[in-house]
Protein backbone atom coordinates (compact mmCIF):
# COMPACT_ATOMS: atom_id res chain seq x y z
CA UNK A 1 0.00 0.00 0.00
CA UNK A 2 1.65 3.38 -1.32
CA UNK A 3 2.72 6.03 1.49
CA UNK A 4 -0.26 8.43 1.32
CA UNK A 5 2.19 11.40 2.28
CA UNK A 6 4.52 10.45 -1.11
CA UNK A 7 1.21 10.64 -3.13
CA UNK A 8 0.08 13.98 -1.66
CA UNK A 9 3.94 15.38 -2.59
CA UNK A 10 4.09 14.12 -5.75
CA UNK A 11 0.58 15.18 -6.36
CA UNK A 12 1.63 18.80 -5.25
CA UNK A 13 5.02 18.70 -7.63
CA UNK A 14 2.91 17.64 -10.38
CA UNK A 15 0.56 20.50 -9.81
CA UNK A 16 3.45 23.00 -9.42
CA UNK A 17 5.23 22.05 -12.97
CA UNK A 18 1.96 22.30 -14.71
CA UNK A 19 0.91 25.51 -12.89
CA UNK A 20 4.33 26.79 -14.35
CA UNK A 21 4.05 25.34 -17.55
CA UNK A 22 0.82 26.87 -18.22
CA UNK A 23 2.65 30.75 -17.16
CA UNK A 24 5.56 29.71 -19.41
CA UNK A 25 2.82 28.69 -21.91
CA UNK A 26 1.04 32.10 -21.32
CA UNK A 27 3.89 34.39 -21.44
CA UNK A 28 6.07 32.63 -24.13
CA UNK A 29 4.44 34.26 -27.22
CA UNK A 30 4.96 37.99 -25.73
CA UNK A 31 8.27 37.60 -24.27
CA UNK A 32 9.26 36.29 -27.99
CA UNK A 33 7.32 38.38 -30.16
CA UNK A 34 9.27 41.52 -27.72
CA UNK A 35 12.68 39.81 -27.79
CA UNK A 36 11.86 40.27 -31.58
CA UNK A 37 10.78 43.80 -31.95
CA UNK A 38 13.72 44.33 -29.47
CA UNK A 39 16.09 42.30 -31.98
CA UNK A 40 14.49 44.54 -35.17
CA UNK A 41 14.55 47.30 -33.30
CA UNK A 42 18.36 49.01 -34.10
CA UNK A 43 17.89 47.33 -38.43
CA UNK A 44 14.43 48.63 -38.89
CA UNK A 45 15.90 52.48 -37.51
CA UNK A 46 19.05 52.26 -39.16
CA UNK A 47 16.94 51.55 -42.29
CA UNK A 48 14.86 54.47 -41.55
CA UNK A 49 18.06 56.38 -41.76
CA UNK A 50 19.21 54.76 -45.00
CA UNK A 51 16.02 55.85 -46.47
CA UNK A 52 16.07 59.50 -45.80
CA UNK A 53 20.17 59.07 -46.89
CA UNK A 54 18.99 57.58 -50.03
CA UNK A 55 16.68 60.64 -50.96
CA UNK A 56 18.97 63.06 -50.47
CA UNK A 57 22.43 61.25 -51.68
CA UNK A 58 22.44 57.49 -52.94
CA UNK A 59 19.31 58.05 -55.15
CA UNK A 60 21.57 60.81 -57.07
CA UNK A 61 24.17 58.41 -57.41
CA UNK A 62 21.76 55.59 -58.49
CA UNK A 63 20.00 57.88 -60.98
CA UNK A 64 23.63 58.64 -62.28
CA UNK A 65 25.15 55.49 -62.62
CA UNK A 66 21.26 54.57 -64.37
CA UNK A 67 22.12 57.13 -67.17
CA UNK A 68 25.97 57.30 -67.09
CA UNK A 69 27.20 56.69 -70.25
CA UNK A 70 30.66 53.83 -70.23
CA UNK A 71 32.54 56.96 -69.72
CA UNK A 72 30.67 58.44 -66.51
CA UNK A 73 29.25 61.12 -68.77
CA UNK A 74 25.64 62.08 -68.49
CA UNK A 75 22.99 64.19 -70.34
CA UNK A 76 21.81 66.69 -67.07
CA UNK A 77 18.40 68.82 -67.87
CA UNK A 78 16.73 70.87 -64.78
CA UNK A 79 12.59 70.83 -65.57
CA UNK A 80 10.07 72.75 -63.07
CA UNK A 81 5.96 72.74 -63.83
CA UNK A 82 6.36 75.42 -66.57
CA UNK A 83 8.47 73.41 -68.89
CA UNK A 84 6.84 69.88 -68.04
CA UNK A 85 3.01 71.03 -67.77
CA UNK A 86 0.66 72.46 -70.44
CA UNK A 87 -1.75 75.62 -69.97
CA UNK A 88 -5.00 75.57 -70.35
CA UNK A 89 -3.86 76.89 -73.65
CA UNK A 90 -1.58 75.16 -74.37
CA UNK A 91 -1.15 72.30 -76.89
CA UNK A 92 2.18 70.93 -75.95
CA UNK A 93 5.28 72.04 -73.70
CA UNK A 94 9.06 72.85 -73.56
CA UNK A 95 9.62 69.24 -72.30
CA UNK A 96 7.41 67.64 -74.88
CA UNK A 97 9.53 69.72 -77.80
CA UNK A 98 12.86 69.13 -75.69
CA UNK A 99 12.16 65.04 -76.40
CA UNK A 100 10.89 65.71 -79.70
CA UNK A 101 14.36 66.67 -80.94
CA UNK A 102 15.88 63.65 -80.18
CA UNK A 103 13.07 61.49 -81.89
CA UNK A 104 14.05 64.01 -85.08
CA UNK A 105 16.78 64.92 -85.04
CA UNK A 106 20.01 62.86 -86.81
CA UNK A 107 21.81 60.06 -84.51
CA UNK A 108 20.19 61.62 -81.39
CA UNK A 109 17.54 59.00 -79.99
CA UNK A 110 19.80 56.33 -78.29
CA UNK A 111 21.01 59.64 -76.24
CA UNK A 112 17.88 59.59 -74.39
CA UNK A 113 19.02 56.68 -72.12
CA UNK A 114 21.47 58.94 -71.09
CA UNK A 115 19.18 61.88 -70.36
CA UNK A 116 18.83 62.44 -66.15
CA UNK A 117 15.59 64.83 -65.99
CA UNK A 118 15.88 66.73 -62.56
CA UNK A 119 12.93 67.81 -61.48
CA UNK A 120 12.41 70.72 -59.02
CA UNK A 121 8.56 70.13 -58.21
CA UNK A 122 6.63 67.53 -57.34
CA UNK A 123 4.31 68.12 -60.97
CA UNK A 124 7.98 68.03 -63.23
CA UNK A 125 9.15 64.75 -61.24
CA UNK A 126 5.50 62.61 -62.02
CA UNK A 127 5.63 63.96 -65.66
CA UNK A 128 8.89 62.50 -65.93
CA UNK A 129 8.12 59.18 -64.39
CA UNK A 130 5.36 59.41 -66.93
CA UNK A 131 6.91 59.76 -69.50
CA UNK A 132 9.34 56.71 -68.55
CA UNK A 133 12.91 58.96 -68.63
CA UNK A 134 15.19 59.01 -65.88
CA UNK A 135 14.26 61.21 -62.88
CA UNK A 136 15.65 62.95 -59.69
CA UNK A 137 13.99 65.14 -58.04
CA UNK A 138 16.01 67.51 -56.20
CA UNK A 139 14.98 69.33 -52.73
CA UNK A 140 14.39 72.91 -52.66
CA UNK A 141 14.41 73.35 -49.37
CA UNK A 142 10.89 74.85 -49.78
CA UNK A 143 11.47 77.37 -52.45
CA UNK A 144 8.45 77.13 -54.71
CA UNK A 145 10.26 76.64 -58.17
CA UNK A 146 6.75 75.82 -59.75
CA UNK A 147 5.52 78.36 -61.99
CA UNK A 148 7.41 79.93 -64.45
CA UNK A 149 10.52 82.20 -63.91
CA UNK A 150 10.71 85.12 -66.16
CA UNK A 151 14.25 86.14 -67.42
CA UNK A 152 16.34 88.14 -64.35
CA UNK A 153 13.01 87.89 -61.99
CA UNK A 154 14.12 86.88 -58.51
CA UNK A 155 12.71 83.43 -58.67
CA UNK A 156 14.57 83.26 -61.80
CA UNK A 157 17.76 83.75 -60.16
CA UNK A 158 18.15 81.71 -57.59
CA UNK A 159 16.55 78.58 -59.27
CA UNK A 160 20.05 78.95 -61.51
CA UNK A 161 22.29 79.24 -58.28
CA UNK A 162 20.24 76.03 -56.95
CA UNK A 163 20.94 74.29 -60.06
CA UNK A 164 25.06 75.49 -60.05
CA UNK A 165 25.07 73.84 -56.55
CA UNK A 166 23.56 70.73 -57.87
CA UNK A 167 25.98 70.41 -60.90
CA UNK A 168 28.65 71.17 -58.32
CA UNK A 169 27.28 68.14 -56.54
CA UNK A 170 27.15 66.03 -59.63
CA UNK A 171 30.91 66.99 -60.32
CA UNK A 172 32.21 66.10 -56.80
CA UNK A 173 30.86 62.28 -57.35
CA UNK A 174 33.11 61.91 -60.34
CA UNK A 175 30.66 62.47 -63.35
CA UNK A 176 31.26 64.74 -66.40
CA UNK A 177 28.12 65.88 -67.86
CA UNK A 178 27.00 67.63 -70.50
CA UNK A 179 24.39 70.37 -69.07
CA UNK A 180 21.43 71.31 -71.24
CA UNK A 181 18.48 73.89 -71.30
CA UNK A 182 15.35 72.17 -71.84
CA UNK A 183 14.84 75.08 -74.60
CA UNK A 184 17.29 73.57 -76.87
CA UNK A 185 16.50 71.50 -79.61
CA UNK A 186 18.98 68.56 -80.44
CA UNK A 187 19.14 67.95 -84.24
CA UNK A 188 22.28 66.07 -84.49
CA UNK A 189 24.47 64.09 -81.74
CA UNK A 190 26.70 67.21 -80.29
CA UNK A 191 29.29 64.33 -79.19
CA UNK A 192 30.19 64.06 -82.90
CA UNK A 193 31.05 67.92 -82.33
CA UNK A 194 32.60 68.23 -78.92
CA UNK A 195 36.13 67.92 -78.49
CA UNK A 196 37.18 64.35 -77.61
CA UNK A 197 40.39 66.06 -75.97
CA UNK A 198 40.34 64.63 -72.36
CA UNK A 199 42.33 67.77 -71.36
CA UNK A 200 40.10 69.49 -72.53
CA UNK A 201 37.73 71.04 -68.92
CA UNK A 202 34.91 72.69 -70.16
CA UNK A 203 33.22 73.43 -73.68
CA UNK A 204 30.50 75.80 -73.33
CA UNK A 205 28.00 77.45 -75.90
CA UNK A 206 28.26 81.19 -77.06
CA UNK A 207 25.39 83.75 -77.54
CA UNK A 208 27.90 85.49 -80.29
CA UNK A 209 30.92 83.28 -81.77
CA UNK A 210 33.96 85.59 -82.71
CA UNK A 211 35.91 82.69 -84.69
CA UNK A 212 38.52 81.77 -82.28
CA UNK A 213 37.60 78.98 -80.09
CA UNK A 214 39.95 79.67 -77.35
CA UNK A 215 38.98 82.92 -76.67
CA UNK A 216 38.12 84.29 -73.47
CA UNK A 217 36.00 87.25 -75.06
CA UNK A 218 33.18 85.36 -76.34
CA UNK A 219 29.37 85.83 -74.81
CA UNK A 220 29.17 82.43 -73.33
CA UNK A 221 25.74 81.19 -72.74
CA UNK A 222 25.86 78.37 -69.88
CA UNK A 223 22.41 76.32 -71.54
CA UNK A 224 24.68 73.89 -73.02
CA UNK A 225 27.75 73.08 -72.33
CA UNK A 226 30.26 69.81 -71.27
CA UNK A 227 32.14 69.41 -68.18
CA UNK A 228 34.61 66.44 -66.88
CA UNK A 229 35.16 66.17 -63.35
CA UNK A 230 38.36 66.76 -62.10
CA UNK A 231 40.19 68.96 -59.36
CA UNK A 232 40.06 72.14 -61.90
CA UNK A 233 36.60 72.14 -62.28
CA UNK A 234 35.51 71.28 -59.08
CA UNK A 235 37.14 74.23 -58.00
CA UNK A 236 36.08 75.97 -60.73
CA UNK A 237 31.87 75.65 -59.31
CA UNK A 238 33.09 75.82 -55.81
CA UNK A 239 34.62 79.74 -56.81
CA UNK A 240 31.59 80.43 -58.80
CA UNK A 241 29.12 79.08 -56.39
CA UNK A 242 30.89 81.25 -53.65
CA UNK A 243 29.78 84.21 -55.30
CA UNK A 244 25.65 83.82 -55.05
CA UNK A 245 25.85 86.26 -52.05
CA UNK A 246 28.00 88.91 -53.15
CA UNK A 247 26.47 89.17 -56.56
CA UNK A 248 23.37 90.46 -56.05
CA UNK A 249 21.16 91.73 -59.51
CA UNK A 250 23.36 89.03 -61.58
CA UNK A 251 22.53 85.45 -62.71
CA UNK A 252 25.20 82.55 -62.37
CA UNK A 253 25.71 82.92 -65.98
CA UNK A 254 26.70 86.76 -65.40
CA UNK A 255 29.20 85.56 -62.56
CA UNK A 256 31.25 82.60 -64.27
CA UNK A 257 31.38 85.60 -67.42
CA UNK A 258 33.17 87.59 -64.70
CA UNK A 259 35.00 84.83 -63.74
CA UNK A 260 36.21 84.48 -66.72
CA UNK A 261 36.93 87.73 -67.26
CA UNK A 262 38.77 88.16 -64.22
CA UNK A 263 41.55 85.60 -65.40
CA UNK A 264 39.92 82.12 -62.94
CA UNK A 265 40.54 80.17 -66.33
CA UNK A 266 44.60 80.48 -66.04
CA UNK A 267 44.42 80.66 -62.25
CA UNK A 268 42.89 77.11 -62.26
CA UNK A 269 44.45 75.84 -65.27
CA UNK A 270 41.81 75.32 -67.18
CA UNK A 271 41.27 74.47 -70.86
CA UNK A 272 38.09 75.78 -72.21
CA UNK A 273 36.49 75.95 -75.74
CA UNK A 274 34.32 77.98 -76.74
CA UNK A 275 31.32 76.31 -78.78
CA UNK A 276 31.14 77.66 -83.31
CA UNK A 277 27.11 79.16 -83.31
CA UNK A 278 27.96 76.60 -86.83
CA UNK A 279 27.06 74.19 -84.75
CA UNK A 280 25.72 75.31 -81.56
CA UNK A 281 23.69 77.76 -82.65
CA UNK A 282 20.47 79.57 -80.87
CA UNK A 283 18.85 82.48 -81.57
CA UNK A 284 21.32 85.31 -80.67
CA UNK A 285 23.32 84.02 -83.68
CA UNK A 286 21.73 81.45 -86.03
CA UNK A 287 23.84 78.55 -87.25
CA UNK A 288 24.24 79.44 -91.56
CA UNK A 289 24.24 75.91 -92.28
CA UNK A 290 21.54 73.71 -91.99
CA UNK A 291 23.58 70.53 -93.42
CA UNK A 292 26.28 71.51 -90.10
CA UNK A 293 23.66 72.82 -87.19
CA UNK A 294 23.84 70.53 -84.10
CA UNK A 295 21.75 71.96 -81.71
CA UNK A 296 19.65 75.34 -81.41
CA UNK A 297 18.52 77.48 -78.48
CA UNK A 298 16.16 79.72 -77.97
CA UNK A 299 18.14 82.39 -76.49
CA UNK A 300 17.68 85.70 -76.71
CA UNK A 301 13.86 85.31 -75.77
CA UNK A 302 12.40 86.34 -72.54
CA UNK A 303 9.14 83.74 -72.23
CA UNK A 304 7.99 79.93 -72.28
CA UNK A 305 5.17 80.97 -74.63
CA UNK A 306 7.56 83.01 -77.27
CA UNK A 307 10.18 80.11 -76.65
CA UNK A 308 7.85 77.29 -77.25
CA UNK A 309 6.24 79.06 -80.63
CA UNK A 310 9.76 79.63 -82.33
CA UNK A 311 11.08 76.35 -81.53
CA UNK A 312 7.64 74.60 -83.11
CA UNK A 313 8.99 76.68 -85.97
CA UNK A 314 12.74 75.68 -85.36
CA UNK A 315 11.52 72.02 -86.02
CA UNK A 316 8.62 72.54 -88.86
CA UNK A 317 11.64 74.08 -90.91
CA UNK A 318 14.44 70.97 -89.75
CA UNK A 319 11.71 68.49 -91.43
CA UNK A 320 11.21 70.60 -94.17
CA UNK A 321 15.20 70.65 -94.56
CA UNK A 322 15.26 66.85 -93.86
CA UNK A 323 12.49 66.04 -96.10
CA UNK A 324 14.29 68.23 -99.43
CA UNK A 325 17.91 67.41 -98.37
CA UNK A 326 18.37 64.46 -100.83
CA UNK A 327 18.06 66.33 -103.84
CA UNK A 328 18.03 69.77 -103.09
CA UNK A 329 20.59 72.54 -104.04
CA UNK A 330 18.65 75.11 -101.58
CA UNK A 331 20.45 77.41 -98.98
CA UNK A 332 18.20 77.12 -96.52
CA UNK A 333 17.45 79.62 -94.08
CA UNK A 334 15.84 79.69 -90.74
CA UNK A 335 12.09 81.64 -90.39
CA UNK A 336 12.15 84.57 -88.41
CA UNK A 337 12.10 84.25 -84.79
CA UNK A 338 9.20 86.64 -84.22
CA UNK A 339 7.93 85.68 -80.76
CA UNK A 340 11.04 85.83 -79.00
CA UNK A 341 11.59 89.05 -80.67
CA UNK A 342 8.42 90.61 -79.43
CA UNK A 343 8.83 88.97 -76.02
CA UNK A 344 10.81 92.10 -75.08
CA UNK A 345 8.32 94.81 -76.02
CA UNK A 346 6.07 95.65 -73.60
CA UNK A 347 3.37 93.52 -73.05
CA UNK A 348 0.02 94.19 -75.08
Amino acid sequence: MDNPNKQTLGSLVVATLLFIGVIFLYNWPYSLSSELVLSQKTPLCHQLNLTNVEAYGDSLDSALAKASMGNKTVIIAVVNKAYADQDVKGDTTMLDLFLSSFWLGEGTRSLIDHLLIVAVDRTAYDRCQFLRLNCYKLETDGVDFEGEKLYMSQDFIKMMWRRTLFLLQVLKRGYNFVFTDTDIMWLRNPFERLGKNETEDLQISTDMYFGDPWSEKHLINTGFYLVRSNNKTISLFEEWYGKKDNSTGKKEQDVLLDLIRGGIIGHLGLKVRFLDTLYFSGFCQDSKDFRAVTTVHANCCRSITAKVADLKVVLRDWKQFKRLEANSTMNFQWTKHDWCRQSWGPPK
